[in-house]
């Protein structure tokens, strides 16, 4: 059989196992607007609707489960789960999770501080001493991760952390700019938190599957598709949903009259710290 009908085959096969055997692919995430919003109403956001899409042109139903990152991190460990929506790719990860070569979002891990306690930050060691808020299981920057200059404190929400910098119990909390926005709007705190303009490390985001028999074969289709996608008008307007954030959109390719492209032109004008 040529190279390419074996594959054709294989990736066939990971296609059986789900969707033609009534099965369904699960993922687990924990939600963050605006990438994941789950509600008692309904489940949206940016990264949860892109991948919902893309699944749905490769034929592939999808079971969810909403939980706390460690949860979600240890439900992929004892295979209870197919894969996770929204992680970094690190080499500690690469013997358990299979990635695609494309991202779904880009997040800018950043520190907001508390009005009434501010506390100037340029670089890391800024942070000595202080007590800062963090999620269980995130992966920030290896600098930030392993620094022994402050004190990790995480929270079981980012609602809990946002709680215990306006109470003062943390000096400092990190999480992604989008996130951390949204959150001073829907907890009404703009006038008591702030953003500092410091980036502590930019992390691509990515949908990731078990390594299983099949699996590496779906992970590279659903790169594929969602790189097409992404060069859609309807990824552009999925972004400006969510984001607020203006992609622009390039006249149509002569070479590929199918194909739109989609660059981001909203500038990020914070400076990197690490």
């Amino acid at each position: 059989m040529p190279l390419t009908s074996r594959l054709l085959f294989a990736a066939l096969l990971a296609s059986l196992s789900f969707s033609a055997l009534g099965e369904r692919l699960r993922i687990v995430t924990e939600p963050w607007s605006p990438y994941v919003i789950a509600d008692d109403k309904q489940v949206s956001g940016l990264d949860y609707e892109m991948t919902n899409i893309v699944f749905k042109r490769l034929g592939i139903d999808v079971q969810w489960q909403f939980l706390p990152w460690k949860r979600c991190l240890m439900m992929l460990e004892q295979g209870d789960a197919d894969g996770v929506l929204d992680i970094v790719k690190v080499a500690e990860r690469e013997d358990l999770l299979l990635y695609p070569n494309e991202p779904l979002s880009d997040v800018n891990w950043v520190l907001f501080q508390a009005n009434a306690r501010p506390h100037p930050f340029n670089r890391l060691e800024d942070l000595q001493g202080l007590n800062i808020g963090v999620s269980p299981g995130y992966l920030y920057s290896p600098e930030f991760d392993s620094s022994a200059l402050f004190t990790r404190e995480p929270a079981p929400s980012h609602e809990a952390n946002f709680g215990k910098l306006v109470r003062g119990r943390i000096d400092l909390m990190v999480t992604d700019r989008v996130v951390g926005q949204r959150m001073l709007d829907q907890l009404q705190l703009r006038d008591q938190v702030s953003q500092l303009p410091e980036v502590i490390s930019r992390r691509a985001m990515y949908l990731a599957l078990r390594r299983n028999v099949g699996m590496d074969l779906l992970v590279q289709r659903f790169g594929a598709e969602l790189k097409r996608f992404k060069r859609e008008p309807a990824y552009a307007q999925l972004v400006a949903h969510y984001t607020g954030e203006t992609l622009q959109l390039p006249a149509t390719s002569s070479s590929d009259p199918t194909v739109i492209g989609a660059e981001k032109t909203v500038e990020q004008h914070e400076s990197s710290a690490l």
